[in-house]
């Protein structure tokens, strides 16, 4: 089986051709021009990760909204469990970016962090 990806982690965005054998493992990559090219197709084929960004409610804040990011890449499968989590959080301002929102997320040892600083609302914008 051939597995086609275009790689996104340069500006090069090659176009990597993954055979494999039956039983799924790596039979041969080509299509890559550099080593990163290779790391990332190996990454996708044997356990792809995903950055997992989203927004969460915020109380008491200059706005309603509030972008949030996990510390690290997340398991693929994962990502509807992590959004699960993530759907029940509201915050209270005020929120500094960085701030760990969730600790340690669905158990898989990654934070879910402000993206950006949410002051409190004063009176005058209520």
């Amino acid at each position: 089986m051939k597995v086609m990806l275009d790689c996104i982690v340069c500006p090069a965005s090659c176009h990597i051709q993954v055979e494999l054998y039956e039983d799924g493992k790596i039979k041969k990559i080509t299509g890559n021009t550099c080593r990163r090219g290779m790391d990332y197709a190996i990454s996708e084929i044997t356990a792809p990760v995903r950055m997992v960004t989203s927004t969460v409610a915020v109380e008491g804040g200059n706005t309603k909204r509030l972008p949030v990011v996990t510390s690290s890449p997340v398991p693929k499968e994962k990502i509807f469990a992590v959004m699960e989590q993530i759907h029940k959080i509201m915050v209270c301002a005020p929120v500094s970016v960085d701030d760990i929102i969730i600790s340690d997320v669905c158990g898989l040892g990654v934070d879910v962090v402000a993206s950006r600083s949410i002051r409190e609302r004063k009176e005058e914008e209520a």
